[in-house]
C-alpha cells in the first residue's frame, strides 16, 4: 500500500499539517480558501472515532493512519484491502476469524477515508440518477455499497470508519472498483434533524386509496398523500430506457386492503435502498397512471413526491367527500391472468415462495448469477438484473431474500435445491464479506449479456437455464483459449450476428423450450394475483444432450467397443467348433463396432474444429483435449472438396462413431474362447462419420490452432498483398503412402527414409495469375501455347494435409504467397530434385511447397473451359471378368460385404527382412460390384498389403466405395481378384446403414442357373436328395490339421504344441428338382441336417469317429456298393452306410445354396456331354448339361401343404 499513501508522520505537528493539506486539496470546495471550521471538524471527527476503540487513550490522534483520496484508491491501490479506524486489534482479529482458515482475508491498511455520500455520478443531470451510491471528493467519484441508508445522509460529508476497497480486476467484466462501507458513517458536521411538519399531513390509508383508485371519476381529488406499512417491495426493474420499482402498502393494524405504487422518477430510485418491508412510510403527492400491459390504474410518484417514515402525530387521515358502503371498501382486485400468457400444461411441479437469510459460501458462475448459499443451496439471480449487487457477492456475504422461489429436484445435472428470485422478490445485503474476491476463470466472468439473453430473449425456464449455463462452460473448456478467446465466444450478440455460444445451443431450442412457456412481462410478474412467473411452475429436466470433449468421446467409444468384445459372440457355435487355431485367431484379428449417436444417453453432440492433418492425411475434428479423424459426406455421396472449411467449427448431432478393433490372440481352439489370457495385444482405431446435411458449420473469428502450417500468405505486411496462383484440373489422385525420395546433393545430414506422400496428375487450365486486391489478374501469356499442359504434382511433408480435398474431375487453384518470382512454370526442377521421374505424358513435375495453399475453383474462374465431366470412369463388367489384359488397372464402385485379415495371395506374399519364414498379413475385402446391367452383382475379392496398410478409414462392411485404378489379377485357378497399388485411390460414397435388413434369397429352379450369363450367386430351391455321393468325418489337430486318432496328433515329431482336436465333416449329395440336377456339398454342422440327425445323435457319431480319427464313405451310384476308406465291418461305418441309403436322407428338402463356381471364375465352362438312357428296351442318347456344383448354406425340411378341406356332405 506504500504506493497508495505517504509514509505516516511521526509527530503530532507533522500529522496535523498533512491533514490540513489533504483537507484543502480533497475536501474543500473548489475555488474557496481553506475553512478552519472544516479542518477542525474533520480532525475532531477523526479523533472521536479513533478514541472510541477504548484502547488508544495514550494517543489522541491516529499517527499510524494517513488520509487517502478517491483518486489515490482508484489509481494506486491494486489489491483488495480494508481499513477499520474504530476497531481495536482484537476486534479485527475476531472479525478475520469469521472468514475461516487460509490467507483469503482482506488485509488491513491504516487509511482514513472521507467523502460526500451522493446518488449522482459526477455533475450529470438529475434524470441520470439510477439508484446507485457514490463517495465523492475533489479528486473523483467511487461506487459504494451501504447496508443501511438514510435519505438525510445524501449530500453530506462523512468519515467512513470501517470500509473495504475492491479494485477492478483486469478480467472482471462488471466494471471498476468499489467501496463497501461497513457500519454507520460518521458525519463531519452534525446532521440537521427535520422538526417535522407544522401541521399534520393529510393522508389516505390503503383501504380508501384503493376505493379512490376504483372510483376516481367520482372524486375531484387528483393528488394524495398515502400512508401505510410496506408489505412488499419488488425488484428494481431495469429496461433499456428507464428504471422503476413497485412497492405495496397495507393497513397498519391488521391485514386488509393493499395498494401498489410505481416509482419511476430517476431521482427516487435511491428509495429502493431505504425501504424496509414491515416499516411504515408516508409518500406524498401521488397521482394515478395506467400500466402499459393491463391498462389498469395504479398510483405513481411525481418529481416533487417525498418519502418519509410514518411517525405518530405527523399525519392525519383525510376524509373523502364521497359516500360509499362497506361493500365498496372491499380490496381492489389485483390483475390476474395475463392475456399474453401461454398454457401451463407441461409444468408439473410448483415452487415454494419463502423468505430466507443465508451466507454465500461459493461462486458457481458470476456471469450467470449462480452462487452457493450455506453450502447446501444454489442461488440464482439471473431472473433479476442485479449487476451492481453481484460485484459485492462473494463467499462470506450475508443476504436476505424475500419472496424467493424454492425449486427442488430441477434435474439437468443439478442436484441441490435452488433459490431463484423473480421480479416479484427482493434481495438485500445484510453483511459484507471479510474475504478477498475469488480469482475466477474467464469462463465465469465474461458473457453476462449472453446469459441475460438466455433468460430475457430465449425465455428459458430455470432447469433449462442451469443446464445451458453448465453447457456453455463445458464448451469454453473445449474450445478456449486456443480456438478463440473466451470473450469472443461469449460476446454480446448484435443484430444479425448471434453469439457463437448461442448458435451452438440454438438448434435444439424448439425441442427443449416447451410450448407452454409463459411470456414474461414485468408488470404482470409483480402485480398479478395469483402470482405468475417463469419460476412458479417447472418441469424437472432430463439432461437433453452434452458436448463431450473429443478425447472423452473417443474413450467412451473404445470402452463400449471392448466391453462388447466377446469372441464367443463373434464366432458363435457351432461354426467355431470346427475352426482351427489359425482360423479362429484370424477371424478375431479384426472386428468393428458402429455406435450411432442415438445410443448415447444423454445424447452426445459432436463439436470440434475441422482441421487437415499432415501426419495422417485425413480430416480431423479437434478441440483442446484431443482430435478424432472424421469422414464428412454430402447427401449426394460427394466428399468434402472445399479447403476453405478448414478452421470452421463443426457441430453434429447425428453421427456414427466407428471403432475398429485389432486383436492378436493365440486361442488353441474354440473351447478357450472365454479365457482372456490368450489375448496378447489389443488396439483400436476410432473415427467418426457424418453427413454435412446433419452438421452445423460455423466460421470462427480468427485462425484456429492446429492449422498445419499457417495458411496465411506471408508473415510480413506486404506479403499479404503478394501472391500468384494457377488453376488445374485433377485427373487422378494416387494413394497416400510412404514413398522413397532422393536427397538433394549435399543434403546427407539426415538418412533417407520413406516419406508419407501422394501424387496428383492433372492439367493446367490457364497460365499464372497475380494477386490484385482481393481477386486475381487475367492469366499471363505462356511462352509456349499449349491447350493441354499436363502436370504431375508431388505432395509431401506438410502439404499432405490437402489429400482429403483433392478428387478427380474437380478444379482447384494452387496459391503460392510471397514475391512475384514464377514458381509454377519451372519444369521438372522441383520435382526431379527429390525424385527423378521420367514422365512422358507430363510437361511439368512440381513439388507442392509447405506454404502453398489450395482453393476450390469456381465457375467464374474458368469461363472458357468446356464443361468438365463429373462422372468418374468405371470399368465394365465384361472388362473386369475377362481373361485378357491381366495386370491392367480397373475402376468400379462396389458395396463392401466383408473384411478380414488374411495372408495375401501367393503372388503378393512378401518376405520380411531377416525372417525368411514369415509372411506379412494383409486385408481382404469382399465386395459386391455395382453394375447397371447386372441383376445379381458378382462378388470380387480385393487385397491390401504393405505399404498401403493400414487401409484408409471408412472401408467397412456395408459401405459403398469407389475404387480407382486397382490392379486386376488372375489366380492360377482362374479367379479374378484385385490388388491395391500405389496408383489406387479410394472414395467412400456412403456409410454403412445403421440398421440393415437382409433381403431374402431368391427362390429359383435349378435350370435357371444354366440360363443367362449372370445367374444369382446365392439362392434357394426346393429339391429332392437323389443319393449320397460321399461322406467324410475327420478329427484333426487344431494347430497343424494332422489327423488325430483318439484325439492325439498323429505327427511323429514333437513340434506340434497343440493338445486339441477338432471335428470336421463334409457330405456330397446329388439333388434334382425336375428341371436339373446338382451336386451339393455340406460341411460340418450342416452334415447333421443333411443326415436328418438331432444334435445329440450327431454328437454321439462324432465321438465314435474320434477313435479312428477318420471315417470316409464313397458311394459309386444309386444302388451301388460303398467304397470306404474305413473298415466296412465296423459298426459306425455300417450305421452311416445304412443311414445314407435310407429314406431319412433321400428326401425332399428346401436348400439355400451358393454356387461353387464363383462369378469371378473365368475358367472355361464344362461343355455338355452325350449320355445314354434306357427307356424300356429302347436306348436313348441325348446331350446332357454338366451337373451344377453348389455349396450348402442352410438346409431345411420342406413346409407341408395344408390338407384339403373335406367337402361338405351332400344333403
Amino acid at each position: 500500500m506504500a504506493a497508495c499513501r505517504a509514509q505516516p508522520p511521526t509527530s503530532e505537528q507533522a500529522w496535523l499539517e498533512a491533514a490540513q493539506t489533504f483537507i484543502q486539496e480533497t475536501l474543500c470546495p473548489a475555488g474557496k480558501e481553506q475553512s478552519k471550521e472544516l479542518t477542525r471538524s474533520v480532525i475532531d471527527c477523526v479523533k472521536e472515532t479513533w478514541l472510541s476503540q477504548g484502547e488508544n487513550q495514550d494517543l489522541t490522534l491516529p499517527f499510524s493512519y494517513s488520509f487517502v483520496s478517491v483518486q489515490n484508491l482508484k489509481t494506486h491501490q491494486r489489491l483488495p484491502c480494508c481499513s477499520h479506524l474504530s476497531w481495536s486489534q482484537s476486534a479485527y482479529q475476531a472479525w478475520t476469524r469469521g472468514g475461516g482458515p487460509g490467507d483469503g482475508v482482506l488485509p488491513r491498511e491504516q487509511l482514513i477515508l472521507l467523502g460526500t455520500l451522493v446518488d449522482l455520478l459526477g455533475e450529470l443531470e438529475q434524470e441520470c440518477k439510477s439508484g446507485s451510491l457514490y463517495v465523492r471528493d475533489n479528486t473523483g467519484t467511487l461506487d459504494c455499497e451501504l447496508i443501511d441508508l438514510d435519505l438525510s445522509w445524501l449530500g453530506h460529508l462523512f468519515l467512513f470508519p470501517s470500509w473495504s476497497y475492491l479494485p477492478s480486476a483486469k478480467r472482471n467484466s462488471l466494471g471498476e472498483g468499489h467501496l463497501e462501507l461497513w457500519g454507520t458513517p460518521v458525519p463531519v458536521f452534525p446532521l440537521t434533524v427535520s422538526p417535522g411538519p407544522l401541521i399534520p399531513i393529510p393522508v389516505l390509508y390503503p383501504e380508501k386509496a384503493s376505493y379512490l383508485l376504483r372510483y376516481r371519476k367520482k372524486s375531484s381529488i387528483k393528488e394524495i398523500n398515502l400512508a401505510g406499512k410496506l408489505v412488499h417491495l419488488s425488484a428494481l426493474i431495469i429496461t433499456q430506457n428507464k428504471r422503476y420499482f413497485i412497492m405495496t402498502l397495507g393497513e397498519l393494524a391488521q391485514a386488509g386492503s393493499q395498494v401498489s405504487i410505481i416509482v419511476q422518477i430517476p431521482a427516487q430510485m435511491v428509495w429502493h435502498r431505504v425501504l424496509r418491508p414491515g416499516r411504515a412510510y408516508v409518500l406524498t403527492k401521488l397521482q394515478i397512471t395506467k400500466t402499459r400491459i393491463h391498462r389498469s390504474c395504479i398510483w405513481t410518484t411525481i418529481p416533487s413526491s417525498t418519502l418519509m417514515p410514518l411517525r405518530p402525530g405527523y399525519v392525519q387521515e383525510l376524509e373523502l367527500d364521497l359516500e360509499f358502503s362497506k361493500a365498496d371498501l372491499k380490496p381492489l382486485p389485483r390483475p390476474t391472468g395475463s392475456k399474453d400468457s401461454r398454457g401451463q400444461e407441461g409444468l408439473v411441479r410448483a415452487s415454494k415462495v419463502l423468505h430466507y437469510l443465508g451466507t454465500v459460501t461459493g461462486v458457481l458462475h458470476e456471469s450467470a448469477g449462480l452462487y452457493i448459499l450455506d453450502g447446501q443451496l444454489i442461488l440464482c439471480l439471473a431472473y433479476q438484473k442485479t449487476h451492481g449487487l453481484r460485484r459485492v457477492i462473494r463467499p462470506g456475504v450475508c443476504l436476505e431474500l424475500r419472496d424467493v422461489h424454492l425449486l427442488q429436484a430441477v434435474g439437468g445435472a443439478t442436484t441441490k435445491p435452488v433459490l431463484a428470485l423473480c421480479l416479484h422478490g427482493t434481495i438485500r445485503l445484510q453483511g459484507f464479506s471479510c474475504l478477498k474476491p475469488l480469482t475466477l476463470p474467464s469462463s465465469k466472468v465474461y458473457g453476462a449479456s449472453l446469459y441475460e439473453q438466455l433468460v430475457w430473449k430465449c425465455q428459458l425456464g430455470l432447469p433449462l437455464y442451469l443446464w445451458a449455463s453448465k453447457t456453455l462452460e463445458d464448451l469454453i473448456y473445449k474450445l478456449c483459449p486456443h480456438v478463440l478467446r473466451c470473450h469472443q465466444f461469449l460476446k454480446q450478440p448484435s443484430p444479425g450476428k448471434p453469439s457463437l455460444g448461442l448458435q451452438l445451443l440454438a438448434p435444439s431450442w424448439d425441442v427443449l423450450i416447451p410450448p407452454g412457456s409463459p411470456i414474461r412481462h414485468a408488470y404482470s410478474e409483480i402485480l398479478e394475483e395469483p402470482h405468475n412467473c417463469p419460476l412458479q411452475k417447472y418441469t424437472p429436466l432430463q439432461t437433453p444432450y452434452s458436448f463431450p470433449t473429443i478425447l472423452a468421446l473417443a474413450e467412451e467409444g473404445q470402452h463400449r467397443a471392448w466391453a462388447t468384445f466377446d469372441p464367443k459372440a463373434l464366432l458363435p457355435l457351432p461354426e467355431a467348433s470346427h475352426l482351427t487355431s489359425c482360423q479362429l485367431n484370424r477371424r478375431l484379428a479384426w472386428s468393428w463396432v458402429c455406435l450411432p449417436s442415438c445410443v448415447f444417453q444423454p445424447a452426445q453432440v459432436l463439436l470440434g474444429v475441422l482441421v487437415a492433418s499432415s501426419h495422417k492425411g485425413c480430416l480431423e475434428l479437434r478441440d483442446l483435449r484431443g482430435s478424432l479423424p472424421c469422414i464428412p459426406l454430402t447427401e449426394s455421396s460427394q466428399p468434402l472438396i472445399d479447403p476453405n472449411l478448414i478452421g470452421c467449427l463443426v457441430r453434429v448431432e447425428k453421427f456414427q462413431l466407428v471403432v475398429e478393433r485389432e486383436v492378436r490372440s493365440t486361442f488353441p481352439s474354440w473351447e478357450e474362447l472365454g479365457m482372456a489370457s490368450f489375448i496378447q495385444k489389443k488396439q483400436a482405431r476410432v473415427y467418426v462419420q457424418f453427413y454435412l446435411a446433419d452438421a452445423l458449420i460455423l466460421p470462427v473469428p480468427r485462425p484456429t490452432f492446429g492449422s498445419e502450417p499457417s495458411q496465411s500468405a506471408s508473415s510480413c505486411p506486404e506479403g499479404l498483398h503478394l501472391g500468384q496462383s494457377r488453376l488445374f484440373l485433377v485427373s487422378h489422385k494416387e494413394a497416400l503412402m510412404k514413398r522413397n525420395f532422393c536427397l538433394l546433393p549435399g543434403d546427407s545430414s539426415q538418412p533417407a527414409k520413406p516419406t508419407l506422400s501422394f501424387h496428383v496428375s492433372g492439367t493446367w487450365l490457364c497460365a499464372t495469375q497475380r494477386k490484385e486486391g482481393s481477386g486475381w489478374s487475367p492469366p499471363e501469356s505462356l511462352a509456349v501455347e499449349s491447350k493441354d499442359q499436363k502436370v504431375f504434382l508431388i505432395f509431401l511433408g506438410s502439404s499432405v494435409r490437402w489429400f482429403p480435398f483433392l478428387y478427380p474431375n474437380q478444379v482447384y487453384r494452387l496459391v503460392a504467397p510471397g514475391p512475384s518470382t514464377p514458381v509454377f512454370e519451372t519444369e521438372g526442377s522441383s520435382g526431379t530434385s527429390r525424385r527423378p521421374l521420367e514422365l512422358a505424358d507430363c510437361e511439368s513435375c512440381l513439388t507442392v511447397q509447405e506454404e502453398w495453399t489450395l482453393e476450390l475453383g469456381s465457375s467464374q474462374d474458368i469461363p472458357n473451359v468446356l464443361e468438365i465431366p463429373r462422372a468418374l470412369p468405371e470399368s465394365s463388367l465384361a472388362q473386369l471378368l475377362s481373361d485378357n489384359s491381366p495386370n491392367s488397372l480397373v475402376s468400379f464402385s462396389a458395396e463392401i460385404l466383408s473384411r478380414i485379415l488374411c495372408e495375401p495371395p501367393l503372388a503378393l506374399r512378401r518376405i520380411k527382412p531377416g525372417n525368411a519364414g514369415a509372411i506379412k498379413t494383409g486385408v481382404k475385402l469382399t465386395v459386391a460390384l455395382e453394375m447397371d446391367d447386372c441383376e445379381y452383382p458378382p462378388h470380387l475379392d480385393i487385397y491390401i498389403e504393405d505399404p498401403q496398410l493400414p487401409p484408409q478409414i471408412g472401408l467397412l462392411p456395408g459401405a459403398r466405395v469407389l475404387f480407382s485404378r486397382l490392379e486386376k489379377r488372375i489366380s492360377r485357378s482362374n479367379i479374378v481378384y484385385c490388388c491395391f497399388r500405389s496408383s489406387t485411390s479410394v472414395q467412400v460414397l456412403s456409410f454403412p446403414p445403421e440398421t440393415k435388413a437382409s433381403a431374402p434369397l431368391p427362390h429359383i429352379y435349378l435350370a435357371e442357373l444354366l440360363q443367362g450369363d449372370r445367374p444369382p450367386f446365392q439362392a434357394t430351391t426346393s429339391c429332392h436328395i437323389v443319393y449320397v455321393l460321399s461322406l467324410q468325418i475327420l478329427w484333426v489337430c487344431a494347430h497343424c490339421t494332422s489327423i488325430c486318432p483318439q484325439g492325439k496328433c498323429s505327427r511323429q515329431d514333437s513340434s506340434c504344441p497343440s493338445q486339441r482336436a477338432i471335428s470336421q465333416a463334409n457330405i456330397r449329395l446329388l439333388v434334382e428338382d425336375g428341371t436339373a440336377e446338382a451336386t451339393v456339398i455340406c460341411r460340418n454342422h450342416l452334415v447333421a441336417r443333411a443326415l436328418g440327425l438331432s444334435p445329440s445323435e450327431w454328437s454321439s457319431i462324432l465321438q465314435h469317429a474320434r477313435v479312428p480319427g477318420r471315417v470316409a464313405l464313397q458311394f459309386t451310384g444309386l444302388g451301388a456298393q460303398t467304397e470306404s476308406a474305413s473298415k466296412t465291418h465296423e459298426p459306425l461305418t455300417l450305421l452311416l452306410r445304412t443311414l445314407c441309403t435310407g429314406p431319412f436322407v433321400l428326401r425332399p428338402i428346401k436348400l439355400s445354396f451358393a454356387l461353387e463356381r464363383r462369378p469371378t471364375d473365368i475358367s472355361p465352362r464344362e461343355p455338355s456331354r452325350l449320355q445314354q438312357f434306357q427307356c424300356g428296351e429302347l436306348p436313348l442318347l441325348t446331350r446332357v448339361n454338366p451337373r451344377l456344383r453348389l455349396v450348402c448354406l442352410s438346409l431345411q425340411e420342406p413346409e407341408l401343404p395344408n390338407p384339403p378341406q373335406a367337402s361338405a356332405a351332400s344333403s
